[in-house]
């Protein structure tokens, strides 16, 4: 019998993931547009969830923050002001969608092993085991005021409690087997003595005591880190199970991808026990050109005059607000001790060498502040009509670019409509996407093994924005 040769492509090439993420920070929302709704109204979060599942899409991602950022002393408004708990909308979106994986950044600089394990076997129940956990560390004793801890972790303390942290969380989760519940009516027993018992003796927990949750559908949640730094690596290939990259450009990406799938080996675990999705953004419309255009558009309307002038700031440590974002770049050296805009990771460290390299960017290309900070922070990932992006998300993924995508939208909830609508079926088409679920938990959309078992947790996790 003669295979089909759309079926021989379904088994040759790898299977794309995708993952759709409401966007509340770093801008990147028009919220200025007049189709854009709340980013705060659980409608809004329940449409954009129900937009992925439609498209089969692995999971819903939301990112955490924890406390507004601040511009010049005041609220930065250009960018999101109001962050609903993201645990809590989850288990909204768990009840609103039926197999869509449901995923949140939680903090492992501010909270305790016990509350946060016991959230996300909460959530993952309610989801009938669709929950994941992307582990971050949070920098800054700006943060930090909102909390009791403070700032005052030292970087390397950050990084070690992390990895006890989530090492800790692992235990509690295992602490119940998955036949502890007896509910032996004959007997008398409900669940087995000694279920839910841990003791946890390091360095920054010392707790011990029963876990009140029962083991939930995954045992543990699917595991997400997004570090960059080279312990970050080390991090997503000794414990993560999926991998945030924020490369997009596909040389940049294949360098990535070879290195941290390449750290796998050491601890035992194959290339296919980790996911590598970046971070990308999609503009569709009829034609190539049109949806040039419209991606011009957004960009622009995403990097407005006063984003491009808050961004230099950040970088420069200074007011720059009489300078003209259609001019050329402050003639001023930066004080790069001086902190405009705070709460942003991106501008945290480094922003003497950035300042010189777009400086010489602007230089070498004649570029305004504005056209400087589209170059470096705008543009759209994938852009054109529905066949041209399928094939451009295709070829990514093939060449070993990543195995998938963390699509943000630009309109909150209708940004991703078109892609769902016209690109995934061309991708279903293709035989790289599935035609509909198959699976009823986030491990096996993404196809991973069962969970391992607690007790190796090392290297650190990223740092929140």
């Amino acid at each position: 019998m003669v295979t089909p040769a759309r079926f021989r492509r379904s088994i040759l090439s790898k299977q794309i993931h995708l993952a759709a993420q409401l966007p509340a920070i770093h801008n990147v929302t028009v919220w200025s547009d007049p189709r854009s709704r709340s980013q705060i109204a659980v409608g809004s979060f329940v449409e954009l969830a129900r937009t992925a599942e439609r498209g089969k899409f692995d999971f819903f991602f939301l990112a955490e923050g924890l406390r507004l950022r601040e511009h010049k002393g005041s609220l930065y408004e250009l960018d999101v002001a109001g962050r609903p708990d993201n645990l809590t909308m989850l288990s909204a979106l768990a009840a609103a969608t039926g197999r869509l994986g449901v995923a949140a950044t939680v903090n492992a600089t501010f909270n305790e092993p016990y509350e946060v394990a016991r959230r996300l076997a909460t959530l993952d129940h309610l989801s009938g085991g669709r929950a994941g956990w992307n582990v971050v560390t949070s920098f800054d004793a700006f943060t930090g005021e909102n909390f009791r801890r403070g700032g005052f972790l030292a970087e390397h303390d950050r990084y070690t409690r992390a990895a006890e942290f989530l090492a800790t969380a692992r235990e509690l989760w295992d602490s119940w087997a998955d036949d502890d519940v007896r509910a032996d009516a004959a007997a008398g027993r409900f669940v087995r003595p000694g279920a839910g018992a841990f003791a946890h003796h390091g360095e920054h927990f010392d707790i011990s005591g029963r876990f009140t949750t029962p083991r939930a559908p995954q045992g543990h949640p699917v595991i997400i880190q997004a570090g960059e730094s080279d312990p970050g690596r080390e991090f997503a290939a000794s414990d993560a199970e999926v991998v945030f990259s924020k490369y997009n450009r596909l040389d940049e990406a294949r360098a990535f991808y070879r290195d941290v799938k390449g750290r796998l080996a050491r601890y035992g675990r194959s290339p296919d026990d980790l996911r590598i999705m970046p971070t990308a953004t999609v503009v569709v419309a009829d034609t190539d050109e049109e949806a040039a255009a419209y991606a011009d558009e957004i960009t622009r309307a995403q990097v407005s005059p006063q984003t491009a002038l808050a961004h230099l700031e950040a970088v420069w440590g200074r007011d720059l607000s009489a300078y003209d974002p259609d001019g050329p770049l402050p003639d001023i050296d930066p004080e790069p001790e001086s902190l405009v805009l705070k709460g942003h990771s991106v501008f945290r460290t480094g922003r003497a060498e950035t300042a010189r390299r777009w400086r010489a960017l602007a230089e070498e290309r004649g570029l305004s502040i504005r056209e400087l900070m589209i170059e470096v922070h705008g543009g759209q990932t994938f852009v054109g009509s529905p066949r041209t992006v399928a094939d451009a998300v295709d070829h990514f993924v093939q060449s070993d670019g990543a195995d998938g995508f963390v699509f943000a939208a630009h309109l909150t909830p209708g940004g991703l409509d078109d892609f769902v609508d016209r690109v995934v079926p061309l991708l279903q088409e293709k035989g790289v996407h599935r035609p509909d679920y198959t699976g009823t938990t986030l491990r096996h959309h993404l196809g991973l093994a069962p969970e391992r078992r607690a007790g190796r947790a090392s290297g650190n996790a990223r740092e929140a924005s």
